[in-house]
């Protein structure tokens, strides 16, 4: 018997479990892979170390930040190493450039691209979004709770909300009615839809305009800079279970839960599938919601999420390469194909990650480590019957080839390692529904859930149940699923922590 059982150690839910760890909890993580981390997890080919996922971060490397991954970690004391930098390549259909993170750098490429007017609308843009930015970090996720001590966790931070009211009202709908008043430019309403997509999964006209306000807040402030994880994204897994196991928590790897124990409409613990029954207080899923919906038998909770709209899933390219005469490139590079599709189109944006620029342990000496893939635009329905797995694997692939062409020509050449992985190695692996890359609940259709659930002591956490499918996103999911089980004086006092 413990208090509390996470299924899944996603960083949603170790950012959980380690949290409700350092409220003086009895927490047990159960995890269906070897490996802990979820879609974040790292792993080792031929001495090459890949990321599974995520490749972009901001806001870690310094504290306090509004970045709420960044908050759990100053909660639970644990810090890695971060490389910082500034520049990001892109491959766009007017052209290949390299940009930086801040706006004035952008206002040069904008006259080189676009001239005079686009620069001005830009700078009107970045004059309406600073009201905006100020109110997106006026609430920190991590004061928030869904019962009634919010309203000393929330209520804290009224004085701040009411300074910046007329910003509250314009960041709770969509970003694109906002970017209509001042932008016109067709380039830059490409690119604001393209900076959607990547928080989102979705166009500006459907992503939530605090999203937007709150990137705004933590690109574009002076002398920002990105960050990557040393050691890479493994390193937070890392650091996230450092902090659990050092408050008494617990993992459990190669543990698949099979089911949900229910007794009178309450969750009494899970069952796994090697029969062992787990019992508990509390159950917190970090599954996607369409998996947990897997693991109850609620008509209830089925017919209230069942419908959640989704996003679609991911290839990928991990390659190990020879790495000779190729310092002088960005580290992460985007491409787009052809704006006219429209930015969520199949396989028409691809992302680039070459870590090993900045972390040369990450590959053997002269050499590189590179992860290539397609950001929740590659549809399930073309794998779930596929005649020839491994010859559509080589054909679905090739648009990652072709974009890492743009950056290095003769990327087949040099190629020593290659890994290709599918919506079907999501949803494998990872246990991902249809190898989906998140929740797609567009601005227009109301507010994510939250993380309660029609069964008494079921909560949720991750992708489903906060804005953003990103790891700030999971990580502000996994606080307040642990805020919302804890006593608010515990709260309260996490909260002067990390503030």
């Amino acid at each position: 018997m413990v208090d509390a059982i996470v299924i899944g150690s996603g960083i949603g839910g170790l950012s959980c479990a380690g949290i409700l760890a350092k409220y003086g909890y009895d927490v047990l993580v159960c995890e269906s892979h070897a490996i802990a981390g979820g879609t974040a997890h790292s792993f080792e080919r031929n001495g090459f170390k890949f990321d599974s996922g995520p490749s972009l971060y901001s806001g870690m490397s310094y504290s306090p930040s509004p970045n709420p991954l960044r908050q759990v970690l100053d909660a639970i004391d644990e810090d890695i190493e971060w490389l910082n930098y500034d520049t990001w390549g892109c491959c766009l259909p007017e052209g290949a450039f390299d940009t930086q993170v801040g706006a004035e750098q952008f206002c040069e490429v904008l006259q080189q691209l676009r001239g005079e007017n686009a620069v001005a609308e830009w700078k009107k843009l970045q004059q309406v979004m600073a009201p905006l930015a100020k109110a997106a970090i006026a609430l920190p996720p991590a004061a928030v709770r869904y019962d009634f001590g919010a309203l000393l966790s929330v209520g804290q931070y009224l004085p701040k909300m009411l300074q910046n009211a007329i910003g509250l009202s314009q960041i709770t709908g969509a970003f694109s009615p906002v970017m209509d008043k001042v932008v016109s430019d067709p380039f830059i309403r490409n690119w604001m839809d393209l900076l959607c997509f990547l928080l989102s999964g979705l166009p500006a006209e459907s992503t939530n305009a605090a999203e937007v306000a709150f990137m705004f807040a933590d690109w574009y402030r002076p002398n920002v800079q990105l960050d990557y994880p040393k050691g890479g994204s493994g390193a937070i897994v890392d650091a996230l279970v450092r902090g659990l196991k050092k408050f008494g928590g617990k993992i459990r790897l190669n543990a698949h839960v099979e089911k949900v124990l229910v007794e009178n409409q309450k969750a009494v613990g899970v069952k796994l599938r090697n029969g062992e029954e787990l019992r508990s207080r509390y159950v917190i899923s970090n599954a996607s919601i369409w998996d947990t919906l897997k693991l109850v038998n609620s008509s209830e909770f089925t017919q209230q999420r069942q419908d959640t709209p989704q996003c679609d899933s991911f290839m990928h390219l991990h390659l190990g390469i020879d790495g000779q005469s190729l310092d002088h490139l960005a580290c992460h590079h985007i491409v787009v194909n052809d704006w006219s599709l429209g930015i969520t189109a199949p396989q028409n944006v691809v992302l680039i990650s070459i870590p090993s620029l900045l972390d040369r342990a990450l590959a053997p000496p002269g050499k590189h480590a590179i992860h290539v893939y397609t950001p929740g635009n590659e549809p399930y329905e073309i794998w779930e019957k596929c005649d020839s797995y491994p010859e559509l694997k080589q054909q679905r692939s090739e648009v990652m080839w072709k974009a890492l062409e743009r950056v290095i020509p003769d990327i087949r050449s040099r190629t020593e390692l290659t890994l290709i992985g599918t919506p079907l190695t999501h949803e494998r692996f990872l246990r991902r529904h249809r190898g989906t890359y998140g929740a797609a609940i567009r601005a227009t259709d109301g507010l994510f859930p939250s993380a309660l659930t029609p069964i008494s002591g079921l909560l949720c956490c991750g992708d489903s149940t906060f804005p953003g499918i990103g790891l700030p996103a999971v990580a502000a999911s996994g606080m307040i699923a642990a805020n919302t089980i804890a006593p608010v004086r515990n709260h309260l006092e996490l909260l002067k922590q990390i503030q």
